[in-house]
């Protein structure tokens, strides 16, 4: 997997060059070097600095060309523009000067497919949903699929619950609680909870 590092902030490439244990790293500092770039590489993850070319990330996002696996730091992250950024495609979103094993634990999650935020964001996210208006589909997906205490479980996750509290609101243990997240996973085909968040709403 190639990273490619995307910013008109030398400093800030400089510096996630040497946070990150991958060696050998692209760098772009514009979308037509960007473009040209990717277009040779078979799997890659694209790291932004937001902050220097929100611009062009964001006319990826308007003319519906955004690449894969694209990640978005920024040096103060707010849940609004997460929001945005997230529920059209973005795979990562968080502080661009964050620690390095968090910035590792980041990459390997959107290697790995998955779709990674603080958590601040992820409860945001979560709570975006709301059950009362879940559409038709969604409400059929749940009902055809599952059973219903991973129903209830979703519903809870839906309203940004932890797995310890969910436990405790339907009087089970945690680890019932993770047993019926990952069987949830697996029926709706998503990784993760953002994606199922991301999947219902």
């Amino acid at each position: 997997m190639q990273i490619v590092y995307m910013g008109a902030n030398v400093t800030m490439l400089d510096e996630w060059k040497n946070k990150s244990a991958f060696k050998n790293p692209i760098i772009c500092y514009d979308i037509e070097s960007l473009n040209e770039k990717i277009k040779k590489l078979g799997s890659y993850i694209i790291v932004a600095d937001y902050d220097s070319v929100a611009h062009e990330i964001n006319k990826f996002i308007s003319s519906n060309t955004l690449p894969k696996n694209v990640i978005v730091l920024e040096k103060v992250p707010d849940i609004t523009t997460g929001k945005m950024l997230i529920t059209r495609g973005i795979k990562a979103y968080g502080n661009s000067r964050m620690l390095s094993n968090h910035y590792e634990q980041m990459i390997q999650t959107v290697m790995d497919g998955k779709i990674w935020t603080y958590p601040e964001l992820t409860i945001a996210l979560a709570k975006h949903v709301k059950i009362d208006f879940l559409n038709d589909d969604s409400v059929k997906l749940i009902e055809k699929k599952l059973t219903h205490k991973e129903a209830e479980t979703v519903y809870l996750i839906l309203k940004g619950l932890t797995n310890d509290a969910i436990a405790e609101e339907m009087n089970i243990t945690t680890r019932t609680v993770k047993a019926n997240v990952s069987s949830i996973f697996k029926k709706l085909h998503v990784n993760d909870r953002l994606s199922l968040v991301l999947l219902l709403k």
